[in-house]
This record gives C-alpha cells, structure tokens and sequence, in this order.
C-alpha cells in the first residue's frame, strides 16, 4: 500500500473517531445533564417522586408522662429548577436575537424568585405570605442541589396561611407545602440534659443511592444531644415516598403511589418527671451542680439534673445564631454540659470505695491510728482536724473512720492492702470507667493506678502518696455523680452493683420490644467474698455519719427516716481560682433502701453545709410523694446559673428543730467537723473536669438585604 493512501486513512479514521467523540459528548450533555431542561419542554405529563422523613417516635417518663412529642407543622418551601424553569417557559425568546442573547445571559435565580409581581416571592406577597430570607442561601442552595432538595422557605405557616396557600398552590409553580412533624418538649428545659436536643439533616448528607431514587429528597432531623442522640436510631420513623404527577408547566396535577412516613419507637424513660421537676428546683438553690437519684435495686436513674440547663426548644427548627452565642459567652457556666455525668474531684467520698476495696481483702475489723497526718517521705497528708487545730482523732474501726471522714484512716487502708487491690475494687463498683448508661459523652473519670491511667501517664509509679491521695479523692483521681451514685446504691442494697439506666424500654410502633425493662446485675460484691456482716459495717458507718454526734452528714438527717450518707469536699481549681467541689452521697431508708442520692456543687463550702441541706430537702420530697402528696409538674424555664461563691445553705429552724426533736442531744453539723478537705503539706490543687464541648445546631439564618421583599421597621422618633 502507497504511504499516501495509508495516510490518508489514518486521517479519516482520526476524523471519524474525533466526530464520535464529539458526538458522544453531545449526547452526554443533551441526554444526561440537560435532560429536564429538554424534556420540561416537551408537551405532556411527567412525574415526581418525593422522599418524605419518618415521624419520630415519642420520649415519655416512667409514667407515661410525654417529655418529647411531635406537633404538626406546616411548611413552604421551593423547588428552585421547577421555579427556574417555569421563569423560562413564560420568557421564551421570540426572536433569533433574543436568543442569542439569552445563551449570554443566566438569570440569576434570586432575581427570579424575587422581582415582579408575577414572580413567586410577588405572588406570595399578594396572598400576605410572603416573607425575608436569605439570599445567599438560596443562591449557593440553587448552585449545590438544584431540584433535588427542596429550599426551605418557611416552617412558620399558620393553618390559616397554610390554607390560603393550598388554594391557589396550583398556580405556583415549583412552590411545596407540607406537613410535616415537629419536635416539641412540653415542659420546657425540664430534664434537658437527659432528653438532649435535634439538629435538621445535613443537606449534604443526601446518599448517591437516593438520588437515582428521588427527584426530591427531604432527610430527616437528627438527635445530637441526649436520649434524643443515644436512642436516634430506633425513634426515627421509617422513610415515605410520594409520586407526583405534574404538567408541562410545573404545575401539580395530581397525588400517586403515596406511602406514609412511618413512626419510630416509643422510648420511655426510667426518669420519673415529678421526682425529676423536684431534683431540678432544688439544684437552682445554688449556682452549678448536679443531681442524681437512683432505685437501689433496679439501677433505675429515677432523676439526674444539672445546673445550669437549656430549653430545648431553642433549637426547633433551629436556633438563633444570636441565641447561640448568648449561651456560649461564659465557659464558666457550660449550660450543654451534663454536671452529672462529668467527671470531679471526688473528695472523701471516695473512702467509701476504698472501704470495699478493703473489705474486699478481709480488713474490715482491722484499727488503724490518727495521729493528725500520714508522713510519705517529706510529703504529709493531713487529717481535716489536723489541718483545723493540730488535733487527731486516735485509733478507728472502719465505721467510725468514715462516719468522721478521717484521712490517715483510708491513706494506711489503701497502702496496707496496696495500689494493685485499690485499683481492683474501685473498677468493681464502676471507677475509672464507664457506666455504661444510654447517655451520649458519659466521662470515665480517672482512677490512677488503672490501665487507662498507665497509658496516659508512661513511666509513672503509684507510688505511697499516690495510693493514699486515691484512697481520699485527691490528685489525680476523677469521678462523676453518676458513678458515685451507682457505687452509693450498691452499698444500700448490701453489695450489687447494678449498671445505671436511663432508658427503661423502648417499643416500636408495631409493638416490638427493642429494649427490655430489665435490671442489669454488674457484680455482686457477697460473690466476690466480702461477708454480709461485713459489708454491713459500711453501712453502718454511713449511717452513723448522718446520725451520730460527730458525724459529717448531720444535715441530711431526717426526723422520722433514717438516712445514710457521706460527705466529702474536695479542693480544685476553678477556672484559675482555688475552689471546692463539695459532696453527698448517701441512700434511705437505712432498713429496707429505696433510694440513692447524689449531689454535688461546685465553688461551694463544705459538704455538710451545702450538699446536706440540699439532700434533705430531697428526701422530704421523695418522701412525701411516696405517701401521696405528689408534686405539681409544670414547664421548667431555662435555669442560667451563676459562678458565685456558696458557703452554706440554711434549713428553716423548725426543720431543725424536728431533726433533733428525738435526741436533743445529737448536734446535727458539730461545728462543721465535717470539712474533711484533703489538703496536703504542699497545698496541691488540681482542676475540676470540663466537659463542655457541644455539637453545633442549626443555626436560623440571618436575613441579607438582596433577600428583604417586606420592609423592616423604622423606629419612629417622637419630636
């Protein structure tokens, strides 16, 4: 063959192929990328379909009492390609010249939705309807998704709005109207912390799969904060999907092929409202604090509250970016963070763990001497009578020794049976890790000696002073109200510790169990080889601290209810200050519990002066609603709290007076013997926890000046 006649083969093979390519090119952009350009201007019928969010399901208290239901709301929003090409249609070039200068020209979709009276924000104004948005939202929605997500455009409609609109929607093309559910929390900031709150579906969170599916995808809202966050999986209902038939203008002719959104499961909550509503008012007698009661033999949370709190209702549908910021100004408050679930300084409370620990090894029965402080080396850590007048409180069994709270006591205890079995018992009854309860960003607290704490701190030893700071609540040692609740329950109930629960069941809408309303046994301490008669000088020590003269819990004493408890006022740093993080802990009735209680509060005095009063005032409410005389439940108010200093809470005299009406002779507070701080030689402090970093919601979007259709307010000044 000629090498001219093979070159112009390759020629015209090049040419072929290059025309194919260009030609598939063509095909592409008509058939796949411009296909509803071309067929919305093809005269007929066509069809949409729409995906619709499940309803979800409602979170009740323990009762039945609706915490987190569901309201109708009606909503308007834009199919912006629909409104783009309806735009087009009706401005169809009539001339060569119109055309052309149309392909140089791209209407900007704002101004389409906006300008005219016959455009679709003109339209809405004509029916009173309309309203400002945000310009750059629609422009950068219209850029990123088109058709397939609606535009939201208002979730405030009225039924008389949403009625007015519904008779002349078929005259508006691309404009939707729904309804659709929206969260609502009738009691307002009530057990917030617990419940949590919803953020609106990511728009970019649109599955690829869905969108050969949809025409129109609506997503569904999403649980970030609490219950609403642990259990979102099973309250979000199952999708529904309509298909809807449209003429070639847009316009909506009629309904098909229409499935409902399903609803989500019920969850009910172990949460008890009126012991909740009680716990919460008590709480905001002071500025931050925490809260929790629990069934001793369920490990039930019947309530857990902290301070300061949030209405959740902020954030439904979104919340304002002002708002926003308002909550966020002073770190120091922390209103998202849940106290009761944060990890603190512990103080004395953690003798009570370092008891079990003890007994766990068969040292129940074993004395040991308070000289006013345990010397380590050059370190010495004190006893609180030591640090107040250079006294000692002699030899101690074991119930004495917590009923007056003594640090040499626990710091030869903790050292006698060593770190190793320290750290052993105090995992036992659930320190240093998790509880494991249906709450989002539970703290594991920190328990030096443990695993966890070894990786953290490479080449650290647990060393003397360190064992006797755990044995304390000092140094590095960490816990939450929660965990010193659940371990405060174990000791009530004789000796199980049962995993913490805020979900009692959950049931789906067609009646399946998902979760079961069973208790959960973590360990029995009997099995585990401490002697009932032993474990019951635990007991007996915590009883004698509420109801012996000498003892540190003397205000949780109740005139006619015997209570345990034990105190503990640990010192920190709060916020660049030296502060307290003071504590009770304690369970009731002695014989035959039923509660446990935890309350802790930060930048505050003593134990006994503050956290005291608080539990009594407690128990006479749970008391007294267990004999019928329930507490009124309303809608609690967002509590903003405060930082302020709280030495002491004062109960009325005639409370007093009751509480030493059966033995007179019995001080209930000795002149605040029960400061047990642990201060040591060198005054070390450590920080408290600060769990207060919050997922971010969604935020109302601010009004630009392109988006203003209706006139704003000019305030009148008077001459």
């Amino acid at each position: 063959m000629e090498p001219g006649y093979r070159i112009r083969i390759y020629l015209l093979t090049a040419l072929v192929l290059v025309g194919c390519g260009a030609l598939l090119t063509r095909l592409f952009d008509f058939q796949i990328l411009r296909r509803n350009e071309f067929l919305n201007l093809v005269p007929g019928n066509r069809t949409v379909t729409v995906r619709e969010p499940g309803i979800r399901g409602d979170i009740t208290d323990r009762n039945g009492i609706v915490l987190a239901r569901n309201l109708r709301k009606y909503e308007v929003s834009f199919n912006l390609d629909e409104i783009r090409d309806a735009y087009l249609a009706q401005h169809k070039p009539q001339t060569k010249e119109e055309s052309l200068a149309r392909k140089h020209e791209e209407k900007d979709i704002v101004d389409i939705v906006k300008d005219g009276k016959d455009s679709t924000i003109g339209r809405l104004k004509q029916l009173g309807i309309a309203k400002n948005f945000k310009a750059g939202d629609m422009r950068t929605h219209f850029l990123t998704h088109g058709g397939l997500i609606p535009f939201s455009y208002r979730t405030d409609l009225t039924f008389a709005e949403f009625a007015k609109l519904a008779e002349h929607n078929l005259d508006l093309p691309g404009v939707c109207l729904s309804t659709r559910p929206q969260r609502h929390y009738p009691y307002g900031s009530l057990a917030s912390h617990v419940i949590g709150y919803l953020k609106q579906w990511e728009k970019g969170d649109v599955p690829d799969s869905s969108t050969r599916v949809f025409n129109h995808y609506i997503g569904d809202e999403k649980g970030i904060a609490g219950v609403e966050a642990s259990m979102d999986g099973i309250l979000r209902g199952p999708e529904g999907r309509k298909t809807i038939v449209k003429d070639e203008k847009g316009r909506t002719i009629r309904l098909t092929d229409y499935t409902k959104p399903g609803t989500g499961a019920k969850v009910q909550l172990a949460i008890d409202a009126r012991k909740q509503y009680l716990l919460e008012n008590i709480l905001r007698r002071t500025g931050r604090a925490a809260g929790v009661v629990m069934d001793v033999n369920t490990g039930e949370v019947l309530a857990m509250a902290s301070v300061p709190d949030y209405d959740p209702n902020a954030f439904i549908p979104s919340i304002d970016a002002r708002r926003w910021r308002d909550y966020h100004e002073n770190k120091q408050l922390a209103p998202f963070s849940n106290r009761a679930i944060s990890a603190f300084t512990p103080g004395s409370t953690m003798k009570v763990p370092t008891a079990i620990s003890g007994a766990l090894q068969g040292m129940t029965s074993r004395c040991f001497s308070c000289d006013g402080y345990v010397a380590y080396g050059n370190h010495k850590v004190g006893c609180w009578l030591w640090n107040k007048s250079k006294g000692s409180h002699g030899a101690l069994t074991l119930p004495k020794a917590i009923q007056q709270s003594c640090n040499p006591y626990f710091n030869k205890l903790a050292n006698t049976i060593g770190w190793r079995a320290m750290v052993d018992g105090c995992q036992m009854v659930g320190f240093g890790k998790r509880t494991g309860i249906e709450l989002p960003k539970e703290d594991p607290g920190i328990l030096p000696g443990s695993q966890a704490w070894r990786a953290a701190n490479p080449g650290a030893a647990m060393t003397p002073v360190l064992t006797a700071f755990v044995s304390i609540g000092q140094g590095d040692t960490m816990a939450t109200p929660l965990q010193l609740c659940a371990m405060a329950a174990c000791v009530a109930n004789g000796g199980k510790y049962y995993q913490p629960r805020i979900v009692r069941k959950a049931v789906s809408d067609d009646g399946k169990i998902l979760i079961d309303d069973k208790p959960k046994l973590v360990v029995n301490l009997i099995e585990q080889g401490i002697k009932p008669k032993e474990f019951e000088l635990i007991r007996k020590g915590m009883w004698m601290a509420a109801n012996v003269r000498g003892g540190t819990a003397g205000k949780v004493k109740m005139p006619h209810m015997e209570v345990a408890a034990k105190t503990g006022t640990a010192q920190t740093i709060d916020h660049g200050r030296k502060s307290n993080n003071s504590w009770v802990i304690s369970f009731a009735p002695y014989e035959n519990p039923k509660y446990a209680v935890c309350v802790m509060v930060q930048n505050a005095g003593s134990g006994g002066a503050v956290c005291g009063p608080l539990v009594h005032l407690l128990y006479s409410g749970l008391f007294a609603e267990d004999e019928g005389r329930l507490l009124a439940l309303k809608p609690q108010t967002e509590f903003v709290g405060n930082t302020d200093r709280l030495e002491i809470i004062a109960l009325p005299d005639d409370v007093l007076a009751a509480i030493n009406a059966n033995d007179p002779a019995d001080d209930p507070d000795p002149g605040e013997t029960g400061d047990e701080v642990g201060e040591d030689a060198s005054g070390t402090m450590f920080p408290a926890a600060d769990n207060t970093a919050t997922p971010t919601p969604t935020l109302t979007p601010e009004i630009d000046d392109e988006g203003t259709v209706i006139p704003r307010a000019v305030p009148v000044i008077e001459p």
